[in-house]
């Protein structure tokens, strides 16, 4: 018989804390509980279902397609960045002009690090974008720091008034076009919690026992929370998603010219 393994340091660090924890019962009350569950788990897929096909069809208003934009080639337009696409998403990623990466925003930094693998949205004649509300070169550098490979562009201030118009620049956005020959149209925006969406991390977490464990969030008592005044997506002075770059040996010197 296999000898049980030794409990590990954070395990028991996790034990002597006495977090709260569901109470305990048979598997057959586990499942019955589960199953109850399952029924308001579904209506909310179906809400969602609804919610989906309302947004398509939502009116749609007219863009700018010639709105200029620079890329890895220079000057472009919005209508090149959908490359040769029907449809865009496009993130409006924040920008703090002159600062190191350290300084970046953090929740931008968090959900683009989570859009990886292109090719099913490229399937469906989707092109993804981020259109950075700052300098090309300098948010450039950023983007190499962090790894990423998605198509970056810099929105110049004209472009920003023309692209987020009645909407706050400064802001994370994910705004939606779709291109009919050489006209674009704008069908869909969000911001805030809407974002979410890029990412997988917040839905994974709201599968398990602790949650977000964000403050809040409605959890029973003596269930963890982070502290006080923590930031949800910093820590030791930097956006946590930065740090396995940075352990990993990469400048984040965003004053360096790029090769």
């Amino acid at each position: 018989m296999k000898k049980p393994e030794k409990l590990t340091e954070r395990a028991m660090k996790g034990m002597n804390n006495e977090l709260g924890a569901p109470k305990i019962v048979d598997r057959s009350t586990f499942q019955t509980e589960l199953d109850a569950l399952r029924i308001r788990e579904k209506a909310h897929t179906r809400e969602g279902d609804a919610i989906a096909a309302a947004r398509r069809r939502l009116p749609m208003v007219a863009v700018n397609g010639a709105t200029p934009l620079i890329g890895e080639r220079g000057k472009v337009t919005l209508l090149d960045a959908f490359e040769e696409r029907r449809m865009l998403i496009a993130y409006y990623f924040m920008w703090e002009t002159g600062q190191p990466a350290a300084e970046q925003c953090e929740g931008c930094s968090l959900y683009t690090a989570q859009v990886r693998e292109l090719s099913f949205l490229h399937s469906r004649d989707v092109t993804y974008a981020t259109l950075c509300q700052g300098p090309y070169e300098e948010s450039a550098r950023y983007r190499d720091f962090m790894g990423w490979e998605m198509p970056w562009y810099a929105a110049p201030p004209d472009s920003l008034d023309t692209l987020l118009i009645g909407r706050r620049i400064g802001m994370m956005h994910i705004v939606c076009y779709l291109r009919r020959g050489s006209e674009v149209f704008e069908t869909y925006w969000t911001t805030r919690r809407g974002v979410e969406v890029m990412g997988n991390s917040y839905p994974l977490l709201d599968l398990t026992v602790y949650g977000r464990q964000e403050r809040w969030e409605d959890s029973p008592a003596g269930w963890p929370q982070r502290p006080q005044g923590k930031h949800s997506y910093r820590t030791e002075g930097r956006p946590i998603v930065q740090w396995p770059r940075v352990k990993a040996g990469h400048s984040d010197d965003l004053t360096t010219p790029r090769r």
